[in-house]
């Protein structure tokens, strides 16, 4: 993590006012949260439109902050702990973070995509590990505060980050990526996630390929060469760094191959690259396309098959992403930290060949920020579940359910349920769960699923 005399503080974020007796206290570490700081870390506190971190510098001075930003704005505090005064202290964050970033040799990779960017980012450095002292993005810290804390948060000696780099809306990556600057950037795919404030998926694909602005001039830039309309804008910009496209058609640099697909993992080779067979220990046959991509920048920086076979086996995932839980006599399958159309369609596509199991139940739950289209959506999710593959289709939410009410219109068995209320569905997965079986969680990051395997998990009966 950073650290540094609070002069060099003052002069990276541009601020004032720091008292000569103070410029050689050293900071160890950056936070902008009270209840997380730690011993001898430098406060930045946040305002926002509801919160204001300025009004809690008490508890960050109590909880062991040697120093703080401050907003020229905000009234001055009585306490005693150094000042740096600054326009924005998000500015500041993100300023600091840049001037670090630009002082290490450390080689960034940016990721960034509908779906995938949290699993890439975990198969990318599990495999850069292999060689290299590699950092990466912890959770999902993605956005305008995310990203610097991740930069902020790398050792000095960091060899290689790998950075995930979210949106909402247009301009946004821009800045992730000029203040990162990336050696190599990955877009994993373009779907309908964002729909809602970004209108189209031209949009959406405008908004993604932002992260090529920061691109090194000398980078690398890897991107999905199964989707036409992406490919078609990254001709149109004549990018002058090397780029690399992944995919399952022929045409694609990194041409992957799935070879069988279990409860136990994918294996899968790429042709084109004469790779040996390959083994990732995930579900979901669209892991083997984060994986590819993450190969192909592995590749560029050296890595050998060899040590992209070690790395692929000991994937750290994050969690509430493919993550596998283990219960008392049955599986939950948590993929519930986002959900659009394409990724509940993989989610799906995960767990019906898992023939392992003697029972599945799918927990489906509102996908959001879907804009105008998002009952339609949902209802096509209800069209293209396949209820022969599954024993019982259970909706939460008031979205949700119009996939049940679809999904209800193809059979006459009474095995589609839907709710509002979170106790009464965990009641009725209750009544009817059976020994050996697998229970996919699957929803929107605003229905905080995790919730319900919490409930499953602590009491079956």
């Amino acid at each position: 993590m950073i650290k540094r005399t609070l002069e060099q503080i003052q002069n990276m974020v541009m601020g004032h006012g720091l008292k000569a007796k103070d410029k050689n206290i050293s900071i160890n570490g950056v936070s902008i949260d009270t209840r997380t700081i730690k011993k001898n870390q430098l406060f930045i506190p946040i305002k926002g439109e509801r919160f204001n971190g300025h009004k809690f510098i008490q508890s960050a001075i109590d909880n062991g902050a040697i120093a703080s930003l401050w907003c020229e704005s905000e009234p001055k505090p009585d306490v005693d702990i150094p000042l740096i005064f600054v326009k924005n202290t998000v500015d500041a964050i993100q300023r600091l973070s840049k001037k670090y970033r630009n002082q290490l040799s450390t080689k960034i990779i940016g990721i960034t995509g509908s779906n995938g960017k949290t699993s890439t980012k975990d198969i990318l450095s599990s495999i850069l590990k292999t060689k290299y002292k590699t950092h990466k993005t912890y959770g999902n810290l993605n956005n305008h505060l995310g990203v610097p804390l991740t930069l902020l948060s790398m050792d000095e000696d960091t060899e290689m980050a790998v950075i995930e780099m979210g949106m909402s809306s247009l301009g946004e990556i821009e800045v992730l990526t000029n203040i990162a600057t990336p050696d190599a950037a990955i877009i994993t795919n373009i779907g309908e996630a964002h729909l809602q404030d970004l209108k189209s998926k031209e949009n959406i694909i405008k908004a993604k390929l932002e992260i090529v602005k920061g691109l090194k001039r000398d980078g690398l830039f890897v991107y999905n060469g199964d989707d036409p309309r992406l490919s078609s804008a990254v001709d149109q910009l004549n990018l002058k760094q090397k780029t690399r496209t992944f995919g399952e058609n022929s045409s694609n640099d990194y041409v992957l191959k799935a070879i069988s697909i279990d409860y136990k993992g994918l294996s899968f080779e790429i042709p084109s690259q004469m790779s040996p067979t390959l083994f990732l220990p995930m579900l979901g046959s669209h892991q083997i396309y984060n994986a590819t991509a993450a190969i192909a920048v592995a590749k560029h920086f050296g890595i050998s098959f060899g040590s992209i076979k070690e790395g692929l086996k000991n994937v750290n995932l994050t969690k509430m992403r493919s993550e596998l839980i283990h219960g008392d006599g049955f599986d939950i399958l948590n993929d519930s930290y986002n959900a659009n159309p394409p990724s509940t369609k993989a989610a799906l596509d995960t767990i019906y060949p898992l023939n392992n199991y003697k029972q599945k139940i799918v927990v489906f739950g509102d996908m959001l920020e879907l804009g105008d289209q998002e009952i339609h959506m949902h209802e096509e999710i209800g069209d293209i579940i396949d209820l022969d593959k599954i024993d019982y289709f259970f909706t939460i939410g008031t979205l949700a359910k119009y996939a049940a009410k679809k999904a209800q219109t193809k059979t006459d068995k009474n095995i589609i349920l839907s709710f509002t209320n979170k106790n009464k569905l965990v009641e009725s997965i209750k009544d009817v769960l059976k020994d050996n079986s697998l229970i996919l969680l699957k929803g929107s990051r605003g229905l905080a699923l995790e919730e319900v395997a919490e409930a499953l998990l602590n009491k079956k009966n």
